[in-house]
């Protein structure tokens, strides 16, 4: 049986495209979309380091670790997934309201709801049995951050309380503690610290992108905290969480002298841009600058452990 192809032409060059590359290529897009593709890497990259650190300060090296590394990482990642596609189930008559959200398939219907919901149950139910090949430890954190994403601030609180920024924060830090769990005792410092680091994080990303998308949460009846109580507010509770972020670096000199100056220039850099929003006209286009540097500050502090696990 012969494709259907569509022609076009780039340049007058006549080019066929086949329909069936065409869907695949909207399922992978929509999949990609169903599982929030970025989020879902910055949840998976803190695993890695958590296990890569305890590797280091018990002596462990990577090449006898390889498969355990793999294994954790799947498991980790169909775990997150599985919430995420979960919450964009529960969550598709908020999604409707949204213009970031509105290409979602759970909203043009590419998936069906109850094809969504299944996924989302099987992608966490395989995750969490191939986590059990790992430790309890590692399982037990993988369940905490699961069950705070999906019961305690997707089905709970984030159509109740601006509370919910708090409460998903939960989900995010225990990510590392995940990585640590699978290797040894997360009894150290470190592991406790990383917990800290990304609780504290996530809540000043969190406003940022509510900042950013408040047209589309007060659309959405969804109570962030500007949309509640005002940008003047919210920029004053990010100061204060990003101040929070300030001794952290000290807590974790076992990481090196260049660990705890990079990581503090980063805090003093983020808290600078923090304190220019009290002067600047144009609160969106400083919310997009604090999103940016978040992710700028994650992704440097993270990749900076990761390279000290393993030189």
């Amino acid at each position: 049986m012969s494709k259907l192809k569509d022609t076009t032409t780039i340049e007058g060059i006549p080019i066929q495209t086949s329909t069936e590359n065409m869907t695949l290529t909207s399922v992978l897009r929509d999949l990609k979309s169903l599982v929030k593709s970025i989020v879902l890497v910055l949840n998976v990259m803190p695993v890695l380091a958590g296990y890569l650190l305890a590797l280091y300060f018990t002596g462990g090296h990577v090449s006898e670790h390889v498969g355990n590394i793999l294994l954790i990482l799947l498991a980790s990642t169909l775990i997150i997934a599985g919430a995420l596609i979960i919450n964009n189930w529960y969550e598709v008559d908020l999604d409707r309201h949204m213009v970031r959200t509105e290409n979602r398939p759970t909203v043009t219907g590419h998936f069906s709801l109850e094809t969504v919901l299944w996924l989302g149950i099987a992608t966490t139910t395989i995750g969490f049995a191939l986590i059990l090949f790992t430790t309890l430890e590692a399982a037990f954190y993988a369940f905490i951050g699961w069950f705070t994403y999906v019961v305690l601030y997707t089905f709970w609180s984030k159509r109740k309380y601006t509370l919910n920024t708090v409460i998903g924060s939960v989900s995010g830090a225990v990510t590392p503690l995940i990585g640590w769990g699978a290797v040894t005792s997360t009894y150290h410092i470190i592991p406790v610290m990383l917990f800290i680091l990304l609780f504290v994080w996530q809540i000043p990303h969190t406003f940022a992108i509510a900042m950013r998308r408040y047209d589309d949460y007060k659309a959405a009846n969804v109570p962030m905290l500007p949309v509640v109580a005002g940008f003047a507010v919210t920029k004053r509770q990010m100061l204060v969480w990003i101040l929070a972020l300030l001794p952290i670096p000290f807590f974790m000199t076992s990481l090196g002298l260049a660990f705890v100056i990079i990581a503090t220039t980063a805090n003093v850099i983020w808290l600078v841009i923090t304190i220019s929003g009290f002067y600047l006209q144009d609160d969106v286009k400083w919310a997009n600058m604090m999103f940016r540097s978040s992710l700028i500050y994650l992704t440097i502090l993270f990749f900076l452990m990761i390279v000290i696990s393993i030189v």
